[in-house]
């Protein structure tokens, strides 16, 4: 019986430890903070001409994947940071398919530049806000 016991404790305590490491937060990286503020320039750089929203939306993509992998590749302690860069990606993901297929108007590209606009600068500020 004691061994039961003992069994279900340590059980318990490994699941928890588990559990905390998605709590530690990730530390400050240099390349993570570059990159971020490479994603805001491009961004800020979003032209909004006409035939310019795929190629636009295809380098900012390239910038937040890389980004992505980056932070994928230094391990488990990287959860906060792909978790703050995915409502980004999502929505450049949603534009970049819909350039693609037909570009969107001038009114469509600018409203997504100011939600991307906003996104990378609350990213960027909880990325290099970090110590």
């Amino acid at each position: 019986m004691k061994k039961l016991i003992l069994a279900a404790i340590i059980a318990v305590s490994l699941s928890g430890c588990a559990s905390i490491k998605t709590l530690i937060p990730s530390f400050w990286d240099d390349n993570q903070s570059a990159s971020i503020i490479n994603v805001r320039q491009k961004i800020e750089n979003i032209s909004c001409e006409p035939n310019t929203q795929y190629a636009d939306s295809t380098k900012i993509l390239a910038e937040v994947e890389w980004f992505e992998l980056y932070s994928q590749s230094k391990g488990f302690r990287q959860q906060d940071v792909i978790k703050i860069i995915k409502p980004m990606k999502e929505t450049l993901d949603d534009w970049q398919k819909r350039s693609k297929e037909k570009e969107g108007s001038k009114i469509y590209c600018e409203g997504k530049k100011k939600v991307l606009q906003k996104q990378s600068s609350r990213a960027a500020e909880a990325i290099l806000g970090r110590f």
